[in-house]
């Protein structure tokens, strides 16, 4: 896995008195105990003035997308009260070899700590278990290869990925759940994916009259290498670009409601 280097720029997605949100690269952690390069220690040069900046998830190294960060006190209440009312949605993609039976559904599945490696995480019961739910659906195919949609429904760590690693779709280059890091075409051509193809792609938060924005809703699409790598599996552009994003966000949501 490559680091970014020091001089690729954290774009700024939004930023308001007591909100802000970037777009994390691949290779960076969202924290580091070691006081090394990270996500958090570049946000603070970024953000010198804000009175705190506490993130409100936090993306593996690999993975890319939105970051929210609570810049007040009041910001960090109405994001946890927005996770306790489900009202705080995000939406990832990912790209896997394989699409999941039934093509949508749930997984609650527990997620406990690997005693092996204290970094890995396993479907529970185990060290530190906890109740996790997964809402996913295939968003579109190539082939035999899969576009999904996912919406965490909790955080845990590395939820996602020991989610669809569990119901035997896991995600293309993420080798350390069982994720082929190559997909070989039925015309022999050899694709590769060069990290985790797993993107947090759209935000969805209702804050209603906790901060002076009653509601944050931000879509970006993924970065160049998970379109190319979809592109070269055969799947159509338009489905990773943000209209379609704003649709299966829109569906996710009528769903949820209904």
């Amino acid at each position: 896995m490559r680091r970014p280097a020091e001089s690729v720029a954290i774009e700024v997605v939004h930023r308001c008195e007591d909100l802000l949100v970037v777009l994390k690269p691949s290779g960076l952690a969202t924290t580091a105990p070691d006081d090394g390069d990270c996500l958090v220690k570049r946000v603070r040069l970024l953000d010198p003035d804000a009175p705190r900046l506490h993130p409100s998830s936090r993306l593996d190294a690999e993975v890319t997308g939105m970051v929210t960060f609570a810049r007040t006190k009041r910001a960090t209440l109405a994001l946890t009260e927005a996770r306790r009312r489900h009202v705080y949605r995000r939406l990832y993609l990912a790209l896997t070899a394989v699409p999941p039976a039934p093509p949508s559904g749930e997984v609650a599945l527990s997620i406990a700590i690997a005693e092996h490696d204290p970094r890995q995480r396993i479907i529970g019961p185990g060290k530190g278990d906890k109740d996790a739910l997964t809402r996913y659906q295939v968003a579109d195919r190539a082939g035999d290869s899969a576009l999904l949609a996912l919406f965490p429904q909790t955080g845990r760590t590395h939820q996602l990925r020991v989610h669809m690693t569990a119901i035997k779709t896991p995600m293309l280059g993420d080798v350390h759940y069982q994720g082929p890091r190559r997909v070989t075409l039925t015309n022999g051509r050899v694709i590769t994916a060069r990290r985790v193809m797993l993107h947090c792609a759209a935000l969805d938060v209702q804050f209603d009259d906790a901060l002076d924005i009653p509601r944050l809703s931000l879509i970006q699409e993924p970065p160049a290498d998970f379109k190319e790598v979809w592109r070269k599996l055969g799947g159509a552009p338009g489905a990773v670009e943000e209209d379609a994003i704003r649709s299966l966000l829109a569906e996710s949501s009528e769903s949820r409601d209904g």
